[in-house]
Formats: structure tokens, C-alpha cells, sequence
């Protein structure tokens, strides 16, 4: 009997451990393995645009930017700030973007505040604040959806997803990034609370609310 319920117990004891596993690898807490564009015979999409004129471009100075920026840890917190950029080790989703493209040469704090004063009847702002409208997802999406090139939401149709892309989620944004899972599935770089263990990550195919997919070109 003794042994009858040992072997139970080792059992239950087993799927707990398996379930506790898959919770924590489908969350991102276990990293997944990662592989490249070579592994699946994709081509790396490079821009024919280099907007700052550091020799690099486009595509790839946002891709390596986002790099940077995560590598900083920022933490996360939602908060205003009066310089529109975040100016300490706190950021939001959308600040991921942000600085992505700001060091490539886009000043999205600028250049949506431009477009809101040219088009306020195509967003839902009673007062406009450069310094917070940028860095609100429902008006990126409306931003990106006029100034950027729109691509596949299709996930599967890997090819189309290159490293340097933005993907636009119903309350979420993040740079698509080089790294790929075994499906050939692009990662995401993104920063979503402060819980999250790598900015890293592959959630697309655990998704589904993608609305945008788009490109700076």
C-alpha cells in the first residue's frame, strides 16, 4: 500500500513539475531557443534609407538602437515626463520604439506631434500633449498606419518579418526582432511590466491581438 502511494505521489508530483515548467516557458521565464534568418534561407532585409547618416541603415540602426536601449534594463513604470523622452531607468512599451527610432534619426515625439496638428480629426485627443502623445499606443497606431510601410499580420509568413519592423498589438507595440524560434517565428523586443524577465522575447504565436506590422521606409 506504502508503495502504491509513493508511486502516486511521485506522479502528481511529475505533473506539477511539467506543469510549473510549461507555465514558466510560456511565459518567458525559461528562455526559448533562438535562430537566425540563416537557418531558415531568409534573406536579411537591409533599408535603402540611412535617415542620420551614420553608414548604417535604417533597419538595421533601429534594430541595433532597440539593442542598446533594453541592454539598459529600464525598468517599468508608466509616468509623464516633461522632456517627452523618459529621462531615468523607468519606460513603457512604447519607449522602446521611441528611442529605436530616435537614434536612427526619426523623432517620433516630434514627428507625431506634427501629424496630430495636421490630422486631429483622425485621433481621439481633446488635448494634445507632445510630451505623452507619442507614447500612447492608440495613437501610434494611426501614426504608423499613415507614415510607415504596412506588412503582413500574418505571422507565418516568416519571411516578411525582418528584424527592425514595428508590430503593433491592441495595447502593446515592440520592435520585431533577428532572432527567430524553431517555427521560424520572429522574437519581440519589447517591454511589457515590470515582471518580465527578458525584453527579449517569443510571444507572437502565444498571441492574438496583432493589428499592425509595419516598416520605416
Amino acid at each position: 500500500m506504502k508503495n502504491k502511494y509513493k508511486v502516486g505521489l511521485i506522479f502528481i508530483s511529475a505533473i506539477v513539475l511539467l506543469f510549473v515548467v510549461y507555465v514558466l516557458y510560456f511565459f518567458n521565464y525559461i528562455p526559448h531557443q533562438k535562430y537566425s534568418n540563416s537557418d531558415f534561407n531568409i534573406t536579411t532585409y537591409k533599408s535603402s534609407h540611412d535617415e542620420d547618416d551614420d553608414g548604417i541603415d535604417d533597419q538595421t540602426d533601429i534594430l541595433n538602437n532597440v539593442k542598446a536601449y533594453v541592454s539598459s534594463k529600464p525598468k517599468y513604470k508608466s509616468k509623464y515626463y516633461g522632456t517627452g523622452y523618459p529621462n531615468d531607468h523607468f519606460g513603457v512599451c512604447s519607449d522602446v520604439v521611441a528611442f529605436g527610432l530616435k537614434d536612427a534619426g526619426y523623432d517620433l515625439m516630434e514627428l507625431v506631434n506634427q501629424h496630430v496638428q495636421n490630422h486631429k480629426e483622425d485621433y481621439d485627443i481633446d488635448i494634445i500633449d507632445k510630451n505623452i502623445d507619442f507614447r500612447r499606443v492608440q495613437n501610434l497606431k494611426i501614426y504608423f498606419k499613415y507614415n510607415a510601410q504596412s506588412l503582413t499580420t500574418d505571422i507565418h509568413r516568416i519571411e516578411e518579418w525582418q528584424g527592425g519592423d514595428i508590430v503593433i498589438f491592441e495595447n502593446h507595440i515592440g520592435i520585431v526582432s533577428d532572432h527567430r524560434n524553431k517555427n521560424g517565428v520572429s522574437f519581440v523586443i519589447h517591454h511589457a511590466s515590470p515582471y518580465q524577465r527578458y525584453y527579449e522575447e517569443d510571444i507572437l504565436e502565444y498571441r492574438n491581438d496583432i493589428v499592425g506590422h509595419y516598416r520605416i521606409n
